[in-house]
Formats: C-alpha cells, sequence, structure tokens
C-alpha cells in the first residue's frame, strides 16, 4: 500500500514507545482491508503531551493512543470522555472529530470482556466476577464489568498497595452509577477461598506470574479452582501462564492475555476507523 496525499494519520504517544506491538497491529489491518491510514508511535513525554496533541490536532490526524502516564494527563485536553473514562479519568484511545473535539476511551476493559465472550464464549452479563488487583488494568476491567451487566465483582488488593485509596473511589463510583455488587478484600486463603467457590470468572490483573518470574501464582492450591470457572490473565508474556496451566487442569477453560490486547486495540480500531479488525491476521502478528 502506498501513502497518498489523502493518507490519515494514527498514532501511539508514549515514553517509551520503541517496545510497542500497537504499529505492527493496525497496519496490518489497514493493509488487509485497504484503508488509508498509517499508525505510527511518537516518543512524548508528559512536558509535551499538550502541544503534540494540538500539533496532531492541526495536522487533521484521525486519533491516537496513549501510554502511561500520559492516559491521566491527556483527560483534561478532551472535549467528551466514554462512561468508562469519566469513572476512571484515565484514557488510552483518542478520537479527533472532524471539527477538532476529542472523544476519549478506555479500550483496556473492553478488550477482557470481549477476550471472554469471543475466546470463553461466555456472557459476562449477570456473572460474578473474581477480580485480582488494583492497577490500572484492573481498574478498568473493574469499570467495564460493571458497566456491562455484571452482578457482582469481588476485588483482591493488599490493605497496605499505593492503589487502594484510588480503588476504594472508582468502586464507589461504580456502585452509584451501575448498581453493580463490588466487595474488597484482602489476599488471605480464607476469603480467595470463599470468593472463588462460585464465581463465574476469575481475572488476573497483577503481574504475578510474568517473565521472568512465570512460577509465580497468587493461587497455590489448584482445587481453589471450581472446574468451569473461565480463568483469564492478562499477562501475554509467557502465553500461558502458571495460573492458566494450573486452571486447565481442573478443567477450566482458560482466556490469554495476548487476547486482550488483541480486542483492546480492535475496539479502538473500531472507533477511529468504524471497520472490524482483521482479528485472525492481527493474531499472527502477536
Amino acid at each position: 500500500m502506498e501513502i497518498s496525499g489523502r493518507t490519515k494519520l494514527i498514532c501511539l504517544l508514549g515514553h517509551p514507545v520503541e517496545h510497542s506491538k500497537s504499529p505492527a497491529i493496525h497496519n496490518t489491518s489497514f493493509e488487509k482491508l485497504g484503508l488509508d491510514y498509517r499508525y505510527l508511535a511518537f516518543d512524548v513525554d508528559r512536558v509535551d503531551l499538550r502541544s503534540a496533541v494540538e500539533g496532531l490536532k492541526t495536522l487533521g490526524a484521525r486519533g491516537f493512543n496513549l501510554t502511561m502516564p500520559l492516559k491521566n494527563d491527556v483527560v483534561e485536553l478532551c472535549d467528551e470522555l466514554s462512561d468508562a473514562a469519566q469513572i476512571l479519568k484515565s484514557v488510552n484511545t483518542v478520537v479527533i472529530e472532524s471539527d477538532g473535539r476529542l472523544f476519549g476511551h478506555i479500550t483496556d476493559g473492553y478488550g477482557l470482556m470481549e477476550a471472554v465472550r469471543t475466546q470463553a464464549n461466555i456472557s459476562v452479563s449477570g456473572i460474578k466476577m473474581v477480580l485480582f488487583g488494583a492497577g490500572g488494568a484492573a481498574v478498568a476491567i473493574l469499570a467495564q464489568g460493571a458497566l456491562d451487566g455484571m452482578r457482582q465483582i469481588s476485588v483482591f488488593c493488599r490493605k497496605t498497595s499505593r492503589f487502594m485509596p484510588r480503588l476504594l473511589d472508582i468502586a464507589e463510583e461504580i456502585r452509584s452509577r451501575t448498581g453493580c455488587i463490588i466487595e474488597i478484600h484482602d489476599y488471605t486463603e480464607e476469603e480467595m477461598r470463599r470468593e472463588l467457590s462460585d464465581c463465574d470468572l476469575l481475572v488476573n490483573a497483577t503481574n504475578v506470574g510474568m517473565a521472568p518470574d512465570t512460577d509465580k501464582c497468587l493461587i497455590e492450591d489448584p482445587e481453589m479452582l471450581r472446574p468451569g470457572t473461565v480463568v483469564a490473565d492478562c499477562i501475554y508474556h509467557p502465553e500461558r501462564t502458571k495460573l492458566l496451566s494450573m486452571a486447565e487442569s481442573r478443567g477450566c477453560p482458560v482466556v490469554g492475555g495476548k487476547y486482550m490486547l488483541l480486542y483492546q486495540g480492535a475496539e479502538a480500531f473500531r472507533l477511529w476507523t468504524g471497520s472490524l479488525m482483521p482479528v485472525e491476521a492481527v493474531l499472527k502478528v502477536l
């Protein structure tokens, strides 16, 4: 595909960005669908975010992604926010409208929900989820799960965690908006066993089990996992974490982190182009 005078720019802003898979994901999709867009990664620090965004608006770019900490910084530059972005005060995808207005979205939670729906073939509406973690990915999953109609979400977070104050605020905001039952627990064996005994979906949104510490897992006893519970891990390196291997041994459907990465990108792609990402082609790239 050739770059023409009509080619539209979409990009990633962050620091660092050299490792990002987003250019490969989106440019593969543009090529497969014959769309006249190109996706580039730009190393932008916090102090330069405002000027970079103004430059993209002036150049007529279609939109952009952001990495942390720019996900929080860009909120004040947006003219409109999705429901999840309003709750989290965090944005990873911005659409630049034709009139120059910025519409901010957070697609991380959507990515996990869509991965579960497509790979495990379950509806998330009305279910109970157990969520390990309270960082950026975790609260995005928490917010999207509640917005998608989950009945109950039990979040596990260390009482001493630096994320706890923000988690408490976000949980209260979600409760008032959705009516979802949200409970916060510490990582005690008793509480983990109780909450896992009747959950439909377990999601690990911590870095426990990520390379190089692949022998680690927050669950020590496999029998804590009820056969049939869907188990998802946000980690994609390694592709098969200890948690997922343990879950498979218990007869649990599993969803790897590469699918969350895939579908959060697919939602951003749809918001920018109005087209569905060719996910099978992108999976080969991933």
